[in-house]
């Protein structure tokens, strides 16, 4: 499904990012407001060794390059999720804090 402006989504990136809240994170809900090229999002034609468009979703733009899978989406859980990991060869569980950042 493609992502449309004026629809909320659930966009994963290739690495950690701030947000505006000084936390990191790995992914971003918001509506999205648009794809734009460089020039509109940085006043400047970029080369072709560079991100030449982005996303603007919520109060962020996304280098489009980052962008490694999009999901259309009305909602989303950001709260505490489940994980694990192993400890002396055995599975053991924790919460941690979400990392998907709401950009409403």
């Amino acid at each position: 499904m493609k992502l449309e402006v004026g629809k909320r989504a659930l966009i994963t990136c290739g690495n950690w990012f701030y947000a505006p809240d000084g936390c990191t994170y790995r992914s971003v809900f918001g509506t999205i407001h648009g794809v734009h090229s460089s020039e509109e999002t940085l006043g400047v034609k970029t080369n072709s060794k560079s991100t030449n468009w982005y996303v603007e979703i919520g109060n962020m733009t996304l280098a489009g390059c980052q962008i490694h899978y999009a999901i259309r989406c009305d909602a989303v859980h950001v709260g505490k999720a489940a994980d694990w990991n192993l400890h002396e060869g055995n599975p053991v569980e924790y919460t941690r804090p979400g990392a998907i950042y709401m950009a409403e």
